[in-house]
């Protein structure tokens, strides 16, 4: 029974004869076909003797195309050794070779794969060395590119599970049954999907506040724009401040459904973002909830009080407070600078 590296030979056969069983096809013109291919590819060749002379070459771009035919100019002295070694050894085997170079450039890095292969005449002796370049340039950013942002990616899951683990980990704390634990924990993590493709969708930029605010009320609300009324600045969330906040908002929206504005129908909360003022460094963001209240709010901590006023500010290196008194909510948080930016 036959190789499949057999078959594979015979195939390879079969494509040369097709080739040699036209007549009519001059060598002019399978060299034009074969020029057009070259710079369609993007390839250059050079051909040289035994003796390195150049004996030809054949779409050579830069930095190729210096004048002696082969880049020496613009290599480093250790590059061309490299290649140099590469090309003596074919033809003193015969040996074929690779090499991948970065060249500096004004632009940046520009990478070539670099084929050595020896030319062997009819009697098997090798009378010349082929060297072929490829430029790898956009190959090899794309694979940085993606390297990075898989490192990325990493990064952020990690920090997403360390939040999970966290959020679970305190409704856990603060829930008297398990009922009551799966009901909050899903709220929550549902809150964090909700903030999380936000973030997502700008690939991985962060969010903008108006936007994650009613993404998060709209949950609870059927018409948002009648229950929130946002005013002032829209900043830009960075992935981190877009989820603690998504959370912060998520908290309020829910006591607000059982205690609060949102309880009534005709009830709304106020959310506004203002610059803060009177810092020793840089200003930050004010950010305040207000809504006023219904009886029968619990009085106990619970996760939710513990998020706006421990989690959520620690977790943006800020400050916050949450007010009940007379009938009213407050909740006010401070988002240093570090956190978005104003577009």
């Amino acid at each position: 029974m036959r190789s499949k590296a057999s078959e594979k030979d015979d195939r390879d056969k079969r494509s040369d004869e097709v080739i040699a069983m036209h007549p009519a096809e001059s060598g002019m013109q399978l060299g034009r076909a074969l020029l057009h291919a070259l710079h369609n590819a993007g390839i250059s060749v050079l051909y040289q003797d035994r003796d390195m002379k150049t004996v030809w070459a054949r779409n050579m771009r830069a930095p190729w195309a210096a004048e002696t035919a082969d880049g020496k100019d613009l290599l480093s002295p250790a590059q061309a050794e490299r290649i140099g070694a590469a090309k003596r050894r074919a033809v003193e085997t015969g040996n074929a070779d690779r090499l991948e170079l970065g060249i500096p450039g004004s632009d940046g890095v520009r990478w070539f794969q670099i084929w050595v292969d020896a030319d062997r005449s009819d009697s098997g002796e090798v009378q010349g060395v082929v060297t072929t370049m490829v430029e790898t340039t956009e190959q090899k950013r794309r694979e940085q590119t993606l390297k990075t942002l898989l490192r990325e990616v990493s990064h952020r899951s990690k920090n997403l599970l360390a939040i999970i683990q966290s959020i679970a980990t305190q409704t856990g704390r603060y829930s008297e049954t398990l009922g009551d634990f799966l009901t909050r924990f899903r709220g929550r993590i549902q809150s964090l999907a909700s903030s999380q493709d936000l973030v997502t969708s700008s690939n991985w930029r962060g969010a903008a506040l108006r936007e994650l605010v009613f993404g998060q009320v709209g949950r609870y609300s059927a018409d948002t724009g009648r229950s929130v009324r946002f005013d002032g600045e829209d900043p830009y969330l960075n992935p981190n401040a877009a989820l603690h906040i998504g959370l912060a908002m998520h908290e309020l929206a829910v006591n607000s459904v059982s205690y609060g504005a949102l309880s009534q129908p005709d009830g709304q909360v106020k959310v506004s973002a203002r610059i803060a003022t009177g810092s020793e460094t840089s200003p930050g963001l004010l950010l305040v909830w207000t809504e006023k209240i219904g009886g029968g709010r619990r009085n106990e901590k619970r996760f939710g009080s513990v998020a706006l006023e421990r989690v959520v500010p620690t977790s943006l290196n800020g400050s916050a407070s949450l007010e009940i008194d007379k009938g009213r909510l407050e909740y006010r948080l401070t988002i240093p600078r570090g956190n978005f930016e104003i577009e």
